[in-house]
């Protein structure tokens, strides 16, 4: 799956349809705001990708992380082992 970083999303293209995650900044802290999935992509792991993905980015550029979209929320209480990037 190619997921491309850029304006502050993690996106995925497929036919036309984008799939993201968004995020803002709070000084140094990025805010995990929205992870979308367009319907025509939905039920193949395609937003538990782009979480993956956006996680492990941000293990690697060492961002600290704050999650107001639920979905992060929930795929970081089910994989522990990301909890070391958030912040309150």
């Amino acid at each position: 799956m190619n997921i491309v970083h850029q304006n502050q999303r993690f996106e995925y293209h497929e036919n036309g349809n984008v799939a993201y995650l968004s995020y803002v900044l709070d000084g140094e802290i990025r805010v995990f705001n929205h992870t979308i999935v367009p319907p025509e992509l939905g039920g193949r792991g395609i937003g538990t990708a782009l979480v993956r993905h956006a996680l492990d980015w941000a293990r690697l550029e060492n961002w600290q992380i704050r999650a107001t979209c639920g979905f992060v929320v929930a795929f970081v209480a089910k994989n522990p082992e990301y909890r070391d990037l958030f912040v309150e």
